[in-house]
């Protein structure tokens, strides 16, 4: 399940491929929103397959298993996060312009792509094997964003932190928003990301040396 988690699209035809890409990540959505109200142990196939109805049987031909979409879940929003970060790392961008554009697209991925849940979700449910893969490309990630806090003290546009405490500080501030976030309420994420990002480089650069 872990390695070829899409074998199943190689028979399809390029459209049929798309229309079921389409609607796995609806049930992905679906299932992620279920998960935040319920809880991964409390929520059932039927509760995910109901709001999008759907019968547990027609869930079963794009999912074999609630761990399977537990996975998806994660891998998904892992995906969007790792290519975000190799766009960011293969750019001109200033060290603080990168983590900006980074945070910003986190913030996105926690509140909209699957409603404030999918960094968070319940990992330890997850067997062994496909655990172990969740968290190795989570520490890409984490890994990927300490480069970039290391080039921008390097470059002096940073003080001198340690980029591992600070890392941890700016990820769980943004992964935090799981626990607090409402859809329904006043702040788009656009609006939380550059706020988020606005505090964090706040903090993160060098003052301005006194003119004159």
């Amino acid at each position: 399940m872990g390695q070829n988690p899409n074998l199943w699209l190689d028979t399809l035809s390029p459209r049929l491929v798309a229309k079921r890409i389409v609607k796995r990540q609806e049930i992905l959505r679906s299932a992620a929103a279920a998960f935040r109200r319920t809880g991964y142990h409390g929520t059932t196939l039927e509760d995910i397959s109901a709001c999008l109805g759907m019968t547990k049987a027609s869930l079963y031909y794009y999912f074999q298993s609630k761990e399977q979409i537990l996975y998806e879940c994660h891998r998904f929003s892992l995906e969007m996060l790792l290519d975000r970060l190799s766009q960011v790392q293969n750019s001109q961008m200033a060290p603080g312009e990168k983590i900006r554009a980074l945070v910003k697209h986190h913030v996105n991925i926690m509140i909209d792509e699957l409603q404030a849940s999918a960094m968070i979700l319940e990992i330890e449910a997850l067997s062994p094997a496909l655990r172990a893969e969740v968290i190795g490309r989570r520490d890409e990630y984490e890994r990927g964003f300490r480069d970039i806090l290391a080039e921008g003290v390097e470059s002096e546009e940073f003080r001198g932190h340690q980029t591992k405490l600070a890392s941890f500080a700016i990820l769980g501030a943004i992964n935090w928003i799981a626990r607090w976030f409402s859809p329904a309420g006043p702040a788009s994420a656009e609006e939380v990301g550059e706020t988020f990002a606005r505090v964090f480089l706040q903090g993160l650069r060098r003052e301005e040396p006194p003119q004159g």
